[in-house]
């Protein structure tokens, strides 16, 4: 059994909390947080220790690794912290709010040698993941242009403010937003080069943007676009989607259904000439608990079934996540 603990009650927190309650090679020896309301409540109604001082955890627990789900203003002190001690850590996204902070953490873990990830999702989505191996096995030829979109309607309306309107707590969304549309891009056609033109534009907010619109270009010197806008209140959660032109024809995909179009087929096994529809429940593997999406349950078992084999985790470790960071201080300082 892989003994974890937990830090941050949150929203996110409480859904990793239920993922890793229910797996069967899961022990979870502390729950952190400094709401008393919330640390009351899992006293109350669940099994698990709780504490309100982390230090403490960490000394009564010892646990083997810690999930961190805090505001991201708080992941560089926490998670050195833990990396001092030698514990696996998987923290929530986005990675760090400066270079400098996931630049440290990063030389820590490979120093240390402990299993790193961090929370970007979208790479245990199943449609995602088909499209990598269309792109790595050439199946639309050579790549010539992309697109990749996120909309959601998290702001929507002038409100007060909160941890989203102030930037110094990781607000804003292209630190929120938009950090899961880069690290997809990275995932699937990048390593992203650097941005030719970027646009952070405020909508109802004051101090944050609302909305990121760019021009990236990929090492390879392919560019695309990056459009990103979470006060679109026609959607009702959060869509992210990516399009693919290529010389053999054209990816549209989102979390949910995959179309692909071909041209000529004749080295494309499994797709036909012509436009080719496929579905997450088609390409997605079962998990033993499903919560909000199979991609939360998966990353989390991958999570542990990297401590146990001991082998480092190729997937949303420290080092993937802070070119993602870059990638994010490099809109930000085009944008000054």
């Amino acid at each position: 059994m892989v003994k974890i603990a937990l830090i941050g009650a949150g929203k996110m927190g409480i859904s990793h909390l239920s993922i890793l309650g229910a797996h069967k090679d899961v022990e979870v020896v502390g729950v952190c947080d400094k709401s008393k309301l919330v640390i009351g409540a899992l006293k109350s109604y669940s099994k698990f220790p709780c504490y309100t001082d982390f230090d403490k955890m960490l000394d009564e627990a010892k646990p083997d690794a810690v999930v961190v789900a805090l505001p991201t203003k708080l992941h560089h002190i926490i998670v050195k912290k833990l990396l001092e001690r030698n514990i696996h850590v998987f923290v929530e996204k986005p990675f760090c709010l400066t270079l400098e902070e996931g630049m440290e953490l990063t030389q820590m873990a490979n120093d240390r040698k402990v299993i790193n990830q961090v929370g970007y999702h979208n790479k245990f989505i199943g449609t995602f993941n088909e499209v990598k191996n269309l792109l790595q096995n050439k199946a639309i030829g050579e790549i010539q242009h992309f697109l990749a979109e996120a909309y959601g309607p998290v702001v929507i309306k002038k409100k007060q403010d909160t941890w989203r309107s102030d930037p110094s707590q990781g607000g804003g969304c292209l630190l929120d937003y938009a950090s899961h549309v880069i690290d997809l891009v990275n995932f699937l056609v990048g390593p992203i080069k650097g941005q030719k033109g970027t646009l952070l534009k405020t909508i109802y907010s004051k101090k944050v943007e609302d909305a990121v619109y760019s021009l990236l270009e990929l090492e390879n010197g392919i560019t695309g676009n990056l459009s990103v806008n979470w006060s679109d209140e026609t959607y009702r959660k959060m869509s992210t989607s990516i399009t693919v032109q290529g010389s053999n024809g054209k990816i549209v995909s989102d979390a949910n259904e995959l179309k692909v179009y071909i041209k000529d087929p004749k080295k494309v096994k499994g797709y036909n000439k012509g436009w080719n529809v496929k579905y997450v429940t088609d390409l997605t593997p079962q998990v033993d608990f499903y919560l909000r999406g199979e991609e939360y349950s998966s990353q989390m078992d991958y999570f542990v079934r990297s401590i146990e084999s001991g082998k480092p985790n190729e997937i949303n470790n420290f080092q993937s996540a802070f070119h993602t960071d870059k990638v994010i201080a490099e809109l930000r300082n085009a944008n000054k």
